[in-house]
This record gives C-alpha cells, structure tokens and sequence, in this order.
C-alpha cells in the first residue's frame, strides 16, 4: 500500500552556503563529530576517578593528537573506499581519487587510519599505545552517529529493498529503482552510534579506562557485530553486489575485526588493572 510508504524529506546537501563558500552535510558531520569527540576526551581525560588515578595523557597531547587522528580519517577513510569498494574506476579515472566532495570513504579504510595515527603519535609522544586506542574509541559512535544521519540526509547508501507496507519504508530521490526501502542509514546511526556510546559510556563509568585495551577491544567487537547487522538491511554498493554466500564487503571486512576485539578484552582482562604508584605490591 503506497499510503504507507513515508516521503522522503526534500534535504539540500549543502548545509550552509556564503557566496562560493559552500559546506555540505557531510563534511559538517565530520567536523561536529570531531569537535564533539575532543571535548567528550577531554572530559574523560579530566576525570582521575576513571583512571584510577592521572591520565595517561595529558590534556596538551590530546589537544595535538586531533590533528593526527583528522588525517588518519580521511587518508585512511578514503584509501579504504578506493581500496576495497571500487578499485577499478579510480585505476582507470585515478584524478577522482582526490574528488572527497563527490563522497566515497570507507569506515574500515578510516579506522586503519586511525591505528596508524594512533601508534606513531603514542610512540613520538612516550604514551601508552592501548590507552590512547580506549580513548580514541570511546568518543568515536559520537562520529559515527553523526556520519550515518548524513549519510540518511544526501539519500545515499540506501537499504534494500523491503515490503510497501512496512510502515516506515522509504522511497529514496536517486534511487533508479524508485523501490520502497529500509532507512538502514538510521539503524546504523541507532546500532554504530548511540548504541555503541551508551554501551561503551558504562563501561568506562564501571572502571574500563583501568585496564587498558578494554574499551578498544569492546567498540571494535562491537562495531563488528553492529555492521554484520546493519549490513543485512543494506544494499550493497552496485560495483560489487554481493560476494561468497551473499555476504557483503562490509561484512568481510567486518569478520576479522570481530577476532581482533575479543583478543583484545581477553589480553584486558587477564592483564588486570595496573596498580597505583605506592600501592603494597
């Protein structure tokens, strides 16, 4: 029953315009998600209660690390689409590698990014690599959040296809297809974002950022599981379709990131907290 299907809302994808000056939703996504990310670190870095005692990093270096973590994004994010989601045309058209505004970034590809940015920034600095890895993912479903919904107001990276009479199914502008189908932007952005966020807040409120790698370990099991999840509601990008036994590039890609976590909170726990300075050992 067409009567069901809800329009979808007439966005612009430029959020704010001043003569040639022009920012898209996406990039605002990006930029918010960044900001709001440092000043949730900086929060936490400000709390000894969830440490167990100091920081292990200090305000200064949180402040430098942004620029770091920024470049991993993007270099990273890019490098992953051009990599793992449409190697062939950027062979072909390799000048578009360098076209971000026509969109093609790859989570994976940003989060390797990031690893990247994450190490060699904890190694100049003499800081734990595991601790500033908690911190970096414990602020990032806030980006993660921010990126899907943009995703949801450009019309892209849409569902699959779904029954006219689910009721909040939807019929997207540049859909060729013009089919009725699942918002999976949204429930990547409720399962990636604020489910991950909330799961990850309580763990650092119950102690996580004491043993180091905890909360590292747990968004990356989880986002794994969450994108596994959210992939069965979305279409697969035109370019690849589906691969081995239907599965998807983003659930490939997803699997190994699933082991790396549970690794990683297994080597968290049995590693403990470490123990203040002066404590009877």
């Amino acid at each position: 029953m067409q009567l069901l299907l809800i329009d979808f809302p007439a966005f612009k994808p430029i959020a704010l315009e001043i003569g040639p000056f022009a920012i898209r939703w996406y990039a605002l996504a990006y930029i918010s998600g960044i900001v709001f990310g440092w000043l949730y670190a900086r929060s936490l870095l400000k709390n000894e209660r969830l440490w167990g005692g100091p920081a292990p990093i200090s305000l200064v270096q949180i402040d430098d690390f942004i620029l770091w973590v920024t470049l991993g994004i993007i270099l990273g994010g890019r490098t992953g689409y051009v990599l793992f989601y449409n190697l062939p045309f950027f062979i072909e058209y390799p000048a578009a590698i360098f076209k971000l505004w026509e969109g093609g970034m790859s989570f994976h590809g940003g989060f390797l990014g990031c690893v990247v940015a994450v190490m060699w920034f904890a190694y100049r600095n003499g800081i734990s690599i595991l601790s500033l890895g908690d911190i970096t993912t414990a602020v990032a479903p806030v980006g993660l959040l921010l990126g899907r919904i943009a995703n949801f107001v450009n019309g892209e990276l849409w569902g699959r296809a779904t029954d006219p009479e689910l009721p909040w199914a939807i019929i997207f502008p540049k859909d060729p297809t013009q089919l009725p189908r699942h918002p999976s932007q949204l429930y990547e952005a409720g399962m990636e974002g604020i489910l991950l966020f909330i799961v990850l807040a309580i763990m650092v409120r119950f102690g996580a950022l004491k043993r180091p790698g905890m909360i590292l370990g747990a968004f990356i099991l989880i986002y794994g599981l969450s994108r596994i999840a959210g992939e069965h509601f979305r279409e697969p990008d035109a370019q690849l379709g589906f691969l081995w036994g239907g599965l998807t590039m983003g659930m490939l890609l997803s699997i190994p990131m699933l082991i790396v976590g549970l690794i990683l909170i297994v080597l968290a726990v049995r590693r403990g907290a470490p123990k203040p300075a002066g404590a009877i050992r």
